[in-house]
């Protein structure tokens, strides 16, 4: 009779090894840790300034905030104004460059035919998007702007960060008004970003004179209404005869 022939072993396959536990905790670099505390101070920063403004907060207080020795605090800056400025850059680069772009693109698609609605829609909403949907850092650093944009060295951080931006906005409403003087242009402009800042300042204000009808940190309210709004205005100004222009 045949003798069955051996069953070869079969071996299950290897289990992968198990990573260390250094290997999942991997540390941090220097670069990666020094970056990690940049941000922490900046949002402490932000925050203690859009309350105090810059002659309220030292930097002993933003350390506090932090959690650490102020002694750290010097180690990364030397004094409260070059905190400050950063405070304002950071965010400052984000939002110039995504209104610009908003812009551009805008401009291209109208072929020389923007309307005043649609040029203030692309500077505008795109900035409200971002107050309104980047979180609590982002209000207050909106917050910060509006209270620093009234203040005489508040303005020139405003003139350096933003002035391009506002200018290709002021070069689309001139296609969109060819017929309007600049100086109501420019007129035009001040009382949009006057809006603009009492909006980002979320004073409350508008809550308690509309009995709640009105909440002003609900972003999408207020972009549903502020480009349509100053549209109007700046139709109004550039309007020849008695009601209108100059």
């Amino acid at each position: 009779m045949a003798t069955a022939e051996p069953r070869s072993e079969i071996k299950a396959p290897r289990a992968p090894a198990e990573p260390s536990v250094a290997a999942k905790r991997r540390r941090r670099t220097k670069v990666e840790q020094r970056a990690d505390m940049m941000e922490q101070i900046l949002d402490a920063a932000e925050y203690l300034f859009s309350v105090h403004g810059l002659y309220g907060v030292t930097l002993k207080d933003v350390a506090k905030r932090v959690g650490v020795h102020h002694t750290l605090l010097n180690y990364y800056f030397t004094d409260k104004k070059k905190l400050f400025d950063d405070v304002i850059a950071r965010r400052a680069e984000v939002t110039s460059t995504l209104r610009m772009r908003a812009l551009d693109d805008y401009d291209a698609a109208t072929k020389g035919k923007p309307t005043v609605e649609g040029a203030l829609r692309a500077f505008l909403d795109t900035d409200l998007d971002l107050y309104g949907q980047g979180g609590e850092n982002w209000k207050n650093y909106g917050a910060l702007g509006a209270q620093v944009s009234n203040t005489p060295y508040g303005a020139e951080l405003m003139d350096f960060h933003f002035d391009p931006v506002v200018l290709r906005l002021i070069d689309i409403l001139k296609k969109a008004l060819p017929d309007c003087a600049e100086e109501d242009i420019f007129w035009g402009y001040h009382f949009v970003t006057g809006a603009l800042m009492l909006s980002l300042a979320r004073t409350g204000r508008i809550n308690r004179l509309s009995g709640g009808l009105c909440d002003g940190e609900d972003f999408e309210a207020i972009k549903a209404r502020m480009a349509s709004f100053m549209a109007a205005g700046f139709l109004s100004i550039c309007k020849p005869g008695p009601n209108g222009g100059r």
